[in-house]
């Protein structure tokens, strides 16, 4: 394994730490009665996948753990995505104006197009406090993208809001569930066997979309897409 990717797979194990000991210093959304209807509002980067791998997820993940806990929210195929760069957390009223979503589509609309695409390589499930996310690591594109669009970000006055858990190595993940009670052990049991058995192809990551929306890709307003190189 390339030693970017260790690098990865080394920050998603200390996520997983956090989560285990309970001690989260990094930005997290917390649960609302009805994720779809949610009012909070974001303004985001993403990769929206390719049917293919939307229908992989839905069939392998997805749908068995929807026969154990159907309570759970599960995204469907069309809020399936992968965050590529927050620029702003949901919140409401939103964390930013007409003027700033200008702003932020003049600097995607400088850095996207210089860079390449990128391959991502799905590994593991791994459980938050409130969500269910599939994890991934990434060619080194990734980091390349998000500290370009981190400089430009700052010059044009609006940083990115959010808070990591690590400033390199940035990882893939798609959220696939959120959770307004607490999971079952069964449930539990279920997303360690399907983490266990995860073997999806390499996926390449070949274009980045900003929008707003909310927490589960409703209420959307997509404002660009951008191909990579």
């Amino acid at each position: 394994m390339h030693k970017y990717q260790q690098n990865q797979k080394e920050v998603i194990n200390k996520l997983e730490e956090q989560v285990k000991n309970n001690s989260l210093n990094f930005s997290t959304v917390s649960p609302v009665a009805d994720f779809k209807n949610d009012p909070r509002i974001c303004l985001t980067s993403v990769h929206i996948p390719n049917q293919n791998l939307k229908d992989e997820i839905q069939n392998t993940l997805i749908e068995p753990l929807k026969q154990i806990s159907p309570e759970h929210f599960y995204y469907p195929n069309d809020s399936l995505h992968m965050t590529i760069k927050n620029i702003r957390v949901i919140n409401n009223p939103p964390h930013f104006s007409n003027q700033d979503i200008e702003k932020a589509n003049k600097v995607f609309s400088k850095i996207i197009p210089k860079h390449k695409n990128f391959k991502v390589f799905f590994y593991r499930l791994l459980l938050f406090p409130n969500n269910l996310a599939l994890m991934g690591t990434s060619e080194e594109e990734l980091d390349n993208i998000i500290l370009d669009l981190d400089k430009e970000l700052k010059t044009a006055t609006i940083p990115d809001d959010k808070k990591y858990l690590n400033s390199r190595y940035f990882f893939v993940n798609m959220t696939l569930a959120r959770f307004s009670n607490p999971i079952s052990e069964e449930f539990e049991k279920k997303v360690g066997e399907l983490s266990a058995n995860i073997n999806f192809e390499p996926y390449t990551v070949d274009s980045v979309t900003l929008l707003t929306c909310n927490a589960v890709f409703e209420k959307r307003n997509i404002i660009d897409t951008w191909n990579l190189k």
